[in-house]
């Protein structure tokens, strides 16, 4: 059993996901790109689901919560909150915790809108929040194929690898 003395690689790891539901009327937000679409999610905060499966997995990775402790949907300060703004917080938490952000993978569940042509601006987007290069992060996009709340519109989901390293252990 590896104890307080053992040691380790310093790489941590993460996963995030989120869920919200989807009316009609635009635009959507994802990744922190404002899409032209003709469903919008619903939630507290803006309802970026791709953000906050970001957010949750970095917060994972570093042992520092999730999301909902650090912006409870019960405080009327988090409503309508910029999901973006969000995870700077969480991100300057993972780095004042030891921990560098190595990469991310992220795949969004939507039966609409395409995702294959958004993918590099949303990428950019996150690269700009994360302090990353672009290359460290990966984007995918599922449908539903039809079937369940994603493929019938009724929601959109994301999830999210994070992969941190010990600022310690770079150093070493």
């Amino acid at each position: 059993m590896l104890g307080e003395g053992c040691a380790t690689t310093g790489l941590r790891i993460g996963i995030g996901h989120d869920t919200h539901r989807l009316e009609a009327g635009g635009p959507l937000i994802l990744g922190g790109v404002c899409l032209t679409h003709d469903r919008h999610a619903i939630g507290h905060s803006d309802a970026d689901v791709l953000l906050h499966a970001v957010t949750d997995a970095l917060l994972g990775a570093a042992a520092l919560g999730d999301i909902g402790e650090l912006f409870p949907d019960t405080d009327p300060a988090n409503g309508g909150r910029d999901s973006g703004e969000m995870l700077l917080i969480a991100a300057q938490q993972v780095a004042d915790a030891g921990f560098r952000i190595v990469n991310i993978d992220c795949i969004v569940f939507a039966q609409r809108p395409r995702l294959t042509p958004r993918k590099p601006a949303i990428r950019q987007r996150l690269a700009e929040l994360l302090g990353i290069p672009p290359e460290r992060i990966g984007i995918k996009a599922k449908t539903g194929e039809g079937l369940g709340p994603v493929g019938t519109e009724v929601a959109i989901e994301a999830q999210c690898v994070a992969l941190l390293e010990s600022v310690a252990s770079t150093a070493e």
